[in-house]
């Protein structure tokens, strides 16, 4: 099978692209920046050069995984990210709809579910964390983003109703590689280590996760998935991930606090969301690799971290 993978020279798109290339897929790479998986370049917003690349090129499916993203927000107006994340999406379901598509993967974002107020968590007032799982909301997304990638998600879902193309939406969670550009307490990998409890997984994972979903979505119709490593808790521990998050760790795992201490880390003083990644284990049969264990692993045997870090990563569109 022969896929256009948009956003091939990205960061999701540099391991996704031979991932799928090792499985015996056809790859057909789709960027605005040249790129070792880069075949087409230009942007998803140009409907010409959609059409002519799927027509041409013989594409029988599509993995759309470019963007513009939250850093993008500073060097990009708002019009930009209506542009690509908004048109280049239409311009895709139409070609894949022209084309006869039967599937359809769509990188979207956990970003769009943080309102203002989960974004606010203890320090707004809550005493429970937030379960993030795929029918949380109501969904206020709090800047362009996330507004023009829950725009797309209801392209997807509007496409997949007229034309039954299969779809799923992918809101992946946080695989970054460089430092948050709000946060700085704690820094570096100690911040990505505590973000395997809640809220992040591997690009690696993230990567595998599309091949699954191109794999399985056919027969679903539209489906939206959570991705990110699985939490250890239960919704029963929402209160206390707020109020006692040190104990709630220690009951799961025993050994973190030594562990922490010896590599001169923190761990988290409470948790204000937690997302569920349940669906996309039980319809797609995924499950991340990499969870807060194997960091625990990483430290118990001096090894290296299971995650990508690298504080001077920018993205290749950031570059030009």
């Amino acid at each position: 099978m022969k896929i256009l993978l948009t956003g091939s020279s990205g960061w999701l798109g540099r391991f996704l692209a031979p991932r799928l290339q090792a499985k015996g897929y056809e790859t057909v790479g789709l960027d605005v920046v040249d790129g070792c998986y880069t075949d087409v370049v230009g942007s998803v917003a140009d409907k010409v050069l959609i059409d002519q690349t799927v027509s041409e090129k013989g594409i029988e499916a599509i993995i759309h995984a470019g963007a513009l993203h939250k850093p993008d927000i500073v060097r990009y107006p708002a019009q930009a990210f209506v542009d690509v994340n908004v048109t280049g999406t239409l311009n895709l379901l139409k070609a894949a709809r022209d084309a006869g598509h039967d599937r359809f993967v769509f990188t979207s974002t956990t970003s769009l579910m943080i309102s203002a107020d989960v974004r606010a968590g203890k320090s707004g007032g809550a005493t429970s964390a937030y379960w993030l799982d795929e029918d949380f909301g109501p969904l206020k997304p709090r800047n362009i983003y996330g507004v023009t990638k829950l725009a797309a998600e209801h392209l997807c879902r509007l496409w997949s109703d007229q034309h039954g193309l299969d779809v799923a939406i992918l809101r992946t969670g946080r695989f970054f590689p460089e430092d948050d550009d709000t946060l700085s307490d704690p820094s570096g990998p100690n911040l990505k280590a505590n973000e395997f409890l809640n809220r992040r997984l591997t690009v690696e994972d993230a990567a595998d996760a599309h091949i699954a979903a191109l794999e399985k979505i056919s027969g679903l119709g539209c489906e939206t998935f959570i991705l990110s490593a699985p939490p250890p808790f239960s919704r029963d521990d929402r209160e206390r991930l707020i109020a006692d998050l040190p104990t709630v760790i220690e009951s799961y795992y025993p050994e973190a606090k030594a562990l922490y201490a010896k590599k001169g880390w923190v761990l988290p003083d409470y948790i204000d969301r937690v997302y569920d990644p349940a669906k996309a284990e039980r319809l797609l049969g995924f499950r991340p690799a990499t969870d807060f264990s194997s960091v625990l692993e990483a430290l118990k045997n001096e090894g290296e971290m299971p995650f990508q870090h690298d504080p001077d990563y920018l993205s290749p569109k950031g570059r030009t």
